[in-house]
């Protein structure tokens, strides 16, 4: 039988992402991982087997940066483009900074996904931040999810420390502690690892406690052989020849090439000493350090203002003015002609960093005929390993450094032998045919396994292969008591209605009870696990048999909830006993009431608001009182969730019978009251789409579902007479 084509969801959400003229080296974000899934994306679109790739980043509308980071949309391909959303301020952020953002994409992500006609039979994740946010979109959609890490935080803190950065600037810098954990969590979750190299797998997961090699596969990255290629006979172009030429007393020596981002890990300042205290290697080559973009250093940030201040003060200290090349401003189509430069003047490529996850740097390098020397770590181990194109060296030891240059620059057999090996290597181990075909034999494996792993796990995979929620075209949302139940046959028939309607129609329940409470009241009624159960009043959102909480929605509602003061305050309250144990939620406090004691909810709230706490009161059955955050009620909660799918609130019909229920059927909902209402409800009476049923319970329900006409052709009017 032959396989549909396939969906991809591509994640890569900091850096400048475009599909054009790549920013690389701009700063520590916009580097090799920028160019890899631009060009893993493009290289899938041109794929028969894939109908279609989104590469999702983030939407950037910053006067500082170009406008085409502004756009949202782009194509790559026929079949491939860039999806922008926005998420967190407009400006242009580094990495470390989107954390605190990132359940704010998922849900962008979501309203996104559903106005697709198809959701994606796969999420590939992109370094940690995107890894965290395709996990949440996994869990929700009941998709698998393959992530790439790109660079480990646990390898990258060693190496940091091991330079002798400390702890505590590491951790305000790079926000270590938060990434880490996502990692593990990442790791766990994931149906799939893609690593660049064997020593990438063994070395930087295998220190994840939650990493399983089992899920884990080596696919090498691939390069662009017609952009990346040997010199021969072209000429190079007389700007990329300037733009190196006019810092060399001695242009046509050779050279020793790196191009990198101004990064600590990058290691540069080992170089320029490794380059600075061997004086046979400056009589032997130029040294040229292409760093990124630069007008200003001191407008930079401040990581990489150390970093070429501390290389100009290495220059100048070593005097090797006229011996090194340190360009303020390249082309990404300068590129391939550098290589081909340092090629054609016998020159070589060098990589000191002192952790490399891959190396893409080097196998453009190795295509353009220029041999290499790279650290001892990561992609460089595999890369000259498959290509026998030069040596590894310790990149914290600059002699070493130095001795790997020399032996390079001075054996002009080797150096042949080396750039030959190279370039054959290149086209033997790292085209981006290759690396497809390895990619997409991985994916279908992984859909063999998973999809029905999937279906069994998750309450929102439907029938025909979709998630109920993010695809239905409407929902019912109910109360529990006195409501869904206290009617047997009612609630017989309104499953019936449900189960018919089954991925057209999602489910959900909204009560004041806490989750283990609503879990119970629902098995002892033998209702069905709703798609959405929202619970402790609306302060807690939770998706399908697992009851999976909804991250968002408590960083939401925590937004000036401050629980133990308001406690305090309201043992000033007469008339209000607090409710056992079990009913107290984190962002819930629940009072029974003596309605002849308690002063009015208008002298309640004005008395809190005397002493700066903000707090939403609900007053229900005249009996209990619910004090939760200002952002958080049974119809907030609903407006979140048509926010979140992508459905407007007309398409939710909600039923209630109490007061903290009153918010559900305020403006665009579909509301209907059953008849054996609470007297505080009355207030409603006469608004717009607020339904009042004569039936109690269930069949309450089921008259307002034939009322408003809703879930489709079919009503269930023979519920009502039969």
């Amino acid at each position: 039988m032959e396989k549909p084509p396939l969906v991809i969801l591509m994640l890569s959400i900091h850096g400048l992402v475009r599909g054009h003229d790549l920013e690389l080296g701009r700063d520590a974000d916009t580097g090799g991982q920028v160019t890899y899934v631009v060009e893993l994306a493009r290289a899938l679109g041109r794929n028969p087997n894939v109908e279609r790739v989104d590469l999702l980043t983030r939407l950037i509308d910053d006067r500082e940066v170009s406008p085409d980071y502004a756009a949202a949309e782009e194509k790559l391909g026929p079949r491939a483009r860039i999806v922008r959303l926005p998420f967190g301020p407009k400006r242009y952020l580094r990495k470390e900074v989107l954390w605190k953002h990132l359940d704010h994409l998922v849900d962008r992500c979501l309203h996104h996904l559903r106005s697709q006609d198809r959701l994606p039979d796969i999420i590939h994740s992109h370094y940690a931040d995107a890894g965290y946010v395709g996990m949440q979109l996994s869990r929700l959609l009941g998709i698998p999810q393959i992530h790439t890490g790109h660079s480990l935080g646990r390898g990258k803190l060693q190496r940091l420390l091991d330079s002798g950065r400390k702890q505590s600037s590491l951790e305000r810098q790079f926000n270590f502690a938060q990434r880490l954990a996502a990692e593990e969590e990442v790791l766990s979750h994931a149906s799939l690892i893609v690593a660049s190299t064997r020593q990438e797998i063994v070395s930087q997961y295998g220190d994840y406690t939650n990493f399983d090699a089992k899920r884990a596969s080596v696919i090498p990255p691939g390069t662009d052989t017609l952009r990346f290629s040997a010199p021969g006979r072209r000429p190079i172009p007389e700007s990329v020849c300037r733009m190196v030429d006019r810092f060399l007393d001695v242009p046509d020596k050779p050279c020793i090439l790196a191009i990198c981002r101004p990064e600590t890990k990058k290691n540069l300042q080992r170089l320029v000493t490794a380059y600075g205290e061997d004086a046979e290697l400056q009589e032997i080559a130029n040294l040229v350090i292409v760093a990124g973009n630069r007008d200003d250093i001191r407008t930079m940030e401040a990581a990489q203002q150390q970093v070429l201040a501390d290389l100009l003060l290495a220059i100048d200290r070593y005097d090797l003015w006229g011996k090194v090349a340190i360009p303020k401003h390249h082309r990404m189509e300068d590129i391939p002609d550098l290589y081909r430069l340092a090629a054609r003047r016998r020159g070589v490529f060098v990589n000191p960093a002192l952790t490399e996850p891959f190396g893409l740097t080097l196998i453009e390098a190795a295509a353009s005929g220029l041999p290499v020397v790279a650290t001892e770590d990561g992609g460089p181990l595999d890369i000259i390993g498959n290509c026998r194109n030069g040596l590894l060296i310790d990149p914290l030891q600059p002699e070493s450094i130095a001795i790997a240059l020399k032996t390079a620059l001075t054996d002009r057999k080797t150096w042949r032998i080396w750039a030959r090996s190279g370039i054959a290597g290149v086209r033997r181990h790292y085209t981006w045919a290759g690396h497809v075909a390895q990619y997409l034999n991985a994916v279908r494996r992984v859909l063999r396994k998973d999809r029905k792993r999937f279906r069994r796990q998750l309450a929102t995979i439907a029938h025909d292969r979709r998630s109920s929620l993010p695809l239905a075209r409407q929902a019912l949302i109910s109360d529990i008591d006195n409501t869904l139940i206290g009617n047997r046959e009612g609630l017989e028939q309104l499953i019936e209605w449900l189960l018919v309607r089954s991925g057209r129609v999602a489910f959900g329940v909204a009560t004041g009870r806490s989750m283990a409470g609503t879990v119970r009241m629902l098995r002892d009624w033998r209702v069905p696990m709703p798609d959405v159960v929202i619970t402790s009043v609306g302060t807690e959102i939770a998706y399908g048999p697992d009851l999976r909480a909804d991250p968002g929605w408590a960083k939401l509602i925590r937004h000036q909830w401050r629980r133990d003061a308001l406690v305090d305050a309201m043992t000033a309250i007469p008339g209000l006993v607090l409710q056992h144990k079990e009913n107290q939620r984190q962002f819930k406090i629940s009072y029974n009431v003596i309605p002849e004691l308690m002063p009015s909810l208008d002298q309640v709230g004005a008395y809190l608001q005397r002493l700066n706490l903000r707090a939403n009161l609900i007053y229900s059955h005249q009996a209990y009182l619910d004090i939760l955050p200002v952002r958080a009620s049974k119809g907030q909660a609903i407006r979140y969730l048509a926010y979140k799918w992508g459905l407007p609130l007309h398409s939710f019909l909600v039923a209630g019978d109490s007061g903290n229920d009153v918010e559900m059927m305020l403006g665009d909902t579909l509301g209907v009251i059953v008849g054996n209402h609470s007297p505080e409800i009355r207030s409603l009476k006469g608004r717009h789409q607020v339904y009042f049923a004569s039936e109690h319970h269930a069949r309450g329900i089921l008259e307002g579902i034939a009322h408003y006409q809703f879930g489709g052709s079919c009503h269930p009017t023979r519920f009502l007479t039969s």
